[in-house]
């Protein structure tokens, strides 16, 4: 299993979200000391982590994630920023993610079709969100106002998604642009 890719199922953003987003990750680049952020093309919401899949466990779920197409399209809100993580040394920032029926129902459709090809339950709660940079690496922040100060001032704009497919993503580390599409599963428009 060690030499088996590794994939993760999400929700990729549209062209002008990235464009948006990098907007964002441009400015708070030299105020908050990450040490990974995200390719923009590579912006998403997550829905499963994966890690390593072999070849006939891939072709199983390719199988079971065609289920997604009798759930409706749907739009959803995305924008304002947060944190995950100890709020003085925040170990990744996010732009949020509306939590409607419609995700939660894609979510679920996709937690499913894992599980039944023998994935585990993902036992946290799902908190929909788009992953702008994450692993902390400066000193801690005097105060968690101060890293907010940086982060919410400018950056609490909402912007509507519609969503009408699921991917798989290939995940390449060496690479700065890290996440490969290789499976497309469109929803009911």
């Amino acid at each position: 299993m060690g030499n088996a890719p590794h994939y993760f199922i999400a929700i990729h953003l549209p062209e002008h979200l990235q464009d948006f987003f990098s907007v964002w990750q441009d400015a708070l680049y030299d105020k908050l000391p990450y040490k990974q952020w995200y390719n923009k093309k590579d912006l998403h919401i997550t829905l499963k982590f994966l890690g390593a899949v072999e070849e006939q466990k891939f072709a199983e779920l390719h199988k079971a994630l065609k289920e997604v197409k009798n759930l409706p399209a749907f739009n959803v809100n995305v924008g304002s920023i947060g944190t995950f993580g100890n709020p003085k040394k925040p170990r990744v920032l996010w732009a949020g993610v509306e939590k409607n029926d419609n995700i939660m129902a894609v979510w679920k459709k996709v937690e499913q079709a894992a599980i039944q090809v023998g994935f585990p339950r993902e036992n946290r709660e799902y908190r929909p969100h788009i992953t702008l940079a994450k692993k902390w690496m400066g000193e801690q922040a005097a105060s968690y106002d101060e890293v907010l100060f940086h982060i919410k001032k400018d950056f609490t704009a909402i912007e509507n998604m519609f969503v009408d497919e699921v991917t798989i993503f290939q995940i390449h580390p060496s690479r700065s642009q890290k996440y490969e599409p290789v499976g497309r599963y469109s929803l009911k428009s």
